[in-house]
């Protein structure tokens, strides 16, 4: 059995028995739907995926023709969607339990994040691995300027942030695995006086877990994507780099809260690690 949750608790499921090719995938719409580097998915059959709370309470999207992406509409953790032929797509970040498999490769690595290096040693497929017969959509057009901008995936949200940004990390704490539904969230930190949204800032939903101090989600409430956190008592901007529409000019320097990292992940680089919030 593989419980999994979103953020909020609203929606949960299990998976009776093994689930099967786990893969990363780094399509431009899965980086803006996660808000990271990439998305992680494993397969299950239908009949064996059980909603246990919440299926109704899921919003949907369309990121293209006849497909659909799921997350919660009350904190914006990635769900899963309706099943494709036969077959539920089953997204790991929110797993409470280790479902034994491990990722088997990388697909749409043509489309990587400029900012993320690969560093382990699986097989990387350009587009879909062989064998799986599904039209490839062309991948969303990338800011090719310099400075740091942002959207959503819908493109009712964006934004921009000037000056300096002051620090880029991973996380691993179980919250963001939650709230990005992937194996971390990679954010970058940038001064909140330069960071404002553009567009849409009407169609942010905010959602903090009750009992954190200050750890909140910020969301588009019409595709899920996660957006900036502006965040006044710190004078910062907390921005997931997945929703980054081109190249920042700084990589994450390190992993933190690595103690609560997910059993199926592995950290393959070379980055500092700390096992909770760095001293």
């Amino acid at each position: 059995m593989v419980r999994s949750s979103c953020l909020c608790g609203a929606v949960a499921w299990e998976v009776e028995g093994p689930v099967s090719q786990m893969s990363h995938c780094h399509c431009g719409r899965c980086r803006k739907f996660h808000g990271a580097g990439f998305g992680t998915y494993a397969m299950a059959p239908a009949e064996r995926v059980r909603f246990g709370r919440g299926r109704d309470a899921a919003a949907r999207y369309e990121s293209s023709p006849g497909f659909s992406r799921a997350f919660c509409g009350r904190c914006g953790g990635v769900v899963p969607g309706d099943p494709f032929e036969g077959q539920t797509f089953l997204p790991c970040g929110p797993m409470d339990d280790d479902p034994g498999a491990r990722p088997a490769f990388h697909i749409f690595a043509a489309s990587k994040a400029p900012w993320l290096e690969i560093a382990d040693g699986l097989p990387r497929f350009d587009a879909y691995p062989p064998g799986v017969e599904a039209p490839v959509q062309p991948d969303l057009p990338r800011d090719q300027e310099p400075g740091i901008r942002g959207s959503c995936l819908c493109g009712a949200v964006a934004y921009e942030s000037a000056g300096a940004p002051l620090r880029a990390w991973n996380c691993h704490c179980s919250r963001c695995r939650k709230g990005r539904g992937a194996a971390h969230a990679s954010n970058l930190f940038g001064p909140l006086g330069g960071t404002r949204f553009t567009r849409g800032e009407d169609r942010l939903v905010a959602y903090k877990v009750p009992a954190a101090l200050r750890f909140t989600q910020v969301f588009c409430r019409t595709c899920g994507s996660p957006m900036p956190r502006l965040d006044p008592d710190r004078d910062i901007a907390v921005i997931p780099m997945g929703s980054l529409d081109g190249d920042p000019g700084v990589r994450p320097s390190r992993h933190i809260f690595t103690a609560s990292k997910a059993p199926w992940f592995e950290i393959a680089d070379g980055l500092p690690q700390d096992a909770e919030y760095p001293a």
